[in-house]
């Protein structure tokens, strides 16, 4: 239960990431615990739950593509969408880059936990999720940085932590059920496909998902899925499934229908939770707020004194 509750926490906080800086807090809260009980619960025992439809149509999700990041994702869209964007919102940079770096390491480490404790024991298959995860850590810098350089002739270290966090949302549904082999594949393609969702599709329809959990989170799991019924075999994990690769394509129209049906259960019922919350609270931060800073105008503190 208490390792069921991580996954539920962190959903949440890579959330939080695509309205910050405009977000009231009260909203927020009443938001999360409304979101957590009437989305991610349903979603993450439709995949992983005894009586699952998900589960029991024999689509495949390891450690929480669907659960954790596409729900994640699509429901930061959402609220992007609905809030709007910063007034600062194209001249803002990032904030603090060895922070970053350190927090890129953090994630990185404790994903280990995560896609391995998914096995629930030590053996074969937390051994393959173990290698896998690192590996398509690896290769999604790669990706990154490969697109990155040949576009804009610069590759960068923001780049290559956001190429890691790509192959690793990728490989999260695949990790005990693919080689390593594949997870080189499915890391690197990951690396590349949210570079595209990060920078083409956000730019081309105009929204301001501050932290990216749309772009890499909904977009890299949503590879991930897909990637699971290509790539996924018996021969690492028995009691998965084989993939088109493997000589059953069936199980990539199965991946397709749990992302789908994610898609449009966790955007259509966000999207009415912050309705109704907006109907009893205000939800986006007045003009000062923003301008001040919600840290001091929201919550009487700032991270940084200086003399």
């Amino acid at each position: 239960m208490m390792y069921q509750l991580t996954f539920a926490v962190l959903t949440a906080a890579l959330i939080s990431g695509a309205f910050a800086e405009r977000m009231r807090f009260s909203a927020f809260a009443i938001f999360t615990v409304l979101w957590s009980i009437l989305v991610y619960s349903p979603v993450a025992h439709w995949v992983w739950g005894v009586g699952g439809w998900i589960r029991n149509l024999g689509a495949l999700d390891f450690a929480g593509g669907n659960v954790v990041h596409i729900s994640s994702g699509v429901t930061g869209l959402v609220l992007a969408i609905v809030l709007g964007k910063r007034k600062d919102a194209v001249s803002t940079t990032p904030h603090n880059l060895p922070l970053t770096i350190l927090g890129g390491a953090l994630v990185w480490f404790g994903w280990f936990g995560f896609n391995v404790g998914s096995a629930l024991t030590l053996n074969e298959v937390a051994m393959d999720a173990f290698i896998n995860t690192n590996t398509a850590a690896a290769a999604g810098i790669i990706g990154w940085l490969v697109i990155e350089w040949l576009i804009n002739k610069k590759p960068t270290m923001l780049g290559a932590i956001s190429g890691a966090v790509s192959g690793l949302v990728a490989i999260t549904p695949a990790a005990g059920f693919v080689t390593p082999a594949s997870s080189i594949l499915i890391g690197f393609l990951g690396g590349t496909i949210c570079y595209w969702g990060v920078f083409w599709v956000k730019e081309r329809f105009g929204y301001d998902d501050a932290l990216d959990a749309f772009g890499l989170h909904g977009i890299g799991g949503t590879w991930g899925g897909i990637a699971t019924g290509l790539f996924a075999t018996k021969s690492v994990n028995s009691a998965g499934a084989n993939g088109l690769f493997y000589g059953d394509p069936s199980l990539v129209l199965k991946q397709l229908i749990a992302i789908v049906s994610t898609y449009l259960f966790v955007g259509i019922v966000s999207y009415i939770i912050i309705k109704v919350v907006k109907v009893f609270v205000p939800v986006r931060a007045n003009e000062q707020e923003e301008s001040i800073g919600l840290d001091i105008t929201l919550h009487g503190e700032k991270a940084y004194h200086e003399a």
